[in-house]
């Protein structure tokens, strides 16, 4: 699963000082799997994430510029603007 090169509804793809930003994560870098679950759409990882609680980290398997790499995120709440 892609992460979005593009802002979404006029949100960042990867929004600046957020849990995926802390993490490392950049526009167009490609999700492979959450906690060593396989993710291939965005469904996937939705679920997977939230079956977590805001405050729980979850371990990413990623894809970036050819690179593989393991990125921890620290999940936090969404805000209700969002």
């Amino acid at each position: 699963m892609q992460v979005s090169q593009e802002p979404q509804q006029g949100t960042p793809a990867v929004t600046p000082d957020g849990p995926a930003d802390q993490a490392g994560l950049k526009p167009g870098d490609v999700i492979l799997s959450i906690d060593g679950r396989p993710v291939s759409v965005a469904d996937e990882l939705i679920v997977a994430i939230r079956a977590k609680a805001p405050g729980d980290p979850v371990t990413l398997q990623v894809r970036s510029d050819g690179d593989e790499r393991e990125v921890r995120v620290v999940l936090e709440e969404r805000s209700s603007g969002q």
